[in-house]
């Protein structure tokens, strides 16, 4: 089973009690914070939950996986999460 936005937005019109529209509005908002702040550079970190970080990758040469043929890679950045200690101790009780 995956999490989806709609399952967020019912999430919380059940457990709030907001209708779903401003359910679906809060997450929305929610969702345009993080974005901004990705837009400026900056990480975002959520206390409990963990740390979205953007790391920049240097141009390297990388293969093709079908062909074989090598091909140049650009420089980009990326998002990468890194759990809190709290998400990490609650997967370990479950692979337990």
């Amino acid at each position: 089973m995956t999490l989806t936005r709609a399952g967020i937005i019912e999430a919380l019109y059940q457990s709030i009690g907001l209708s779903r529209n401003e359910s679906s509005q809060l997450l929305e908002t929610i969702f345009e914070e993080i974005i901004q702040s990705f837009e400026k550079d900056e990480n975002v970190k959520i206390t409990s939950f963990g740390t979205f970080n953007l790391r920049n990758k240097k141009e390297r040469i990388g293969r093709n996986p079908k062909t074989g043929i090598e091909a140049s890679i650009t420089p980009r950045t990326i998002v990468s999460f890194k759990p809190s200690s709290n998400i990490k101790n609650l997967i370990k009780k479950k692979n337990k």
